[in-house]
């Protein structure tokens, strides 16, 4: 009798449908990746890990999503983390993603010597100053063939036109100075480049490009407008800051 009972019970159970969970799958995410995450693979895809720090290229970018230039497709980064021994200039076509031109670049003679250190807005400073700029006209001046900037950051930069910081070609500013003294020879606040690169440099940049000279200064960092306020997301590569590279 047990078993008769145990019988019905069991095919009673078996005829019972337990409702099956409907399948269900993950949506595959539609959300971009951070600009941070892209431009640190804009900064992989340049080869720039032995030319500039991520962090001077991430700020560079961070400013050009914001700045409405002309020639959207050409920006220049200076990277004065690196001594003035270094090739710490780049010029970038972002379109078809080339490096055109990684150099040497002085800085201003009250900045520092082989590093800059301090900068400055003021005149008669003698001082490098930071931050983004646009190109503007050329000139035939006292250092011959000269690019105007427009310095864009009140209180940082925009005295530039007026204390003649220009990108003009230098003697002081090339391999053999570099090994008589053991750095570059400095401006008086201009970013000079070799004579013999000066005028394709300036005929590529000029008339509307954009132009971002960097350093790791606190004061300049958490007052500029164009640079997010949040710290940089970056991951542990190798760039010529981490390295030391003179």
């Amino acid at each position: 009798m047990r078993i008769l009972l145990i019988l019905s019970i069991s095919l009673l159970l078996t005829s019972f449908k337990i409702p099956s969970t409907p399948h269900t799958t993950t949506p595959v995410s539609t959300t971009l990746p951070s600009s941070k995450s892209v431009h640190l693979q804009m900064y992989e895809d340049f080869g720039l890990e032995q030319m500039i720090s991520i962090e001077a290229f991430e700020y560079a970018m961070q400013g050009a999503n914001q700045i409405s230039s002309k020639k959207e497709d050409i920006i220049t980064i200076i990277d004065f983390t690196l001594p003035s021994t270094s090739k710490r200039m780049v010029v970038l076509d972002l379109t078809k993603k080339e490096v055109l031109y990684h150099t040497i670049v002085s800085h201003g003679k009250n900045s520092g010597e082989n590093y800059a250190t301090s900068f400055s807005n003021k005149h008669s400073s003698y001082q490098s100053s930071l931050g983004f700029y646009t190109t503007e006209n050329t000139y035939i001046g006292r250092n011959g063939y000269s690019l105007v900037l427009n310095g864009l950051e009140k209180g940082t930069n925009d005295q530039a036109k007026a204390r003649a910081v220009v990108i003009h070609g230098a003697d002081y500013c090339s391999e053999d100075f570099i090994k008589s003294t053991g750095r570059l020879g400095r401006s008086y606040g201009c970013p000079a480049l070799p004579r013999e690169l000066n005028q394709e440099i300036i005929d590529t940049i000029k008339e509307g490009s954009l132009l971002y000279i960097y350093a790791n200064d606190k004061n300049y960092l958490a007052n500029s407008n164009f640079l997010s306020k949040s710290k940089l997301n970056i991951a542990d590569i190798s760039t010529p800051e981490k390295n030391n590279r003179l």
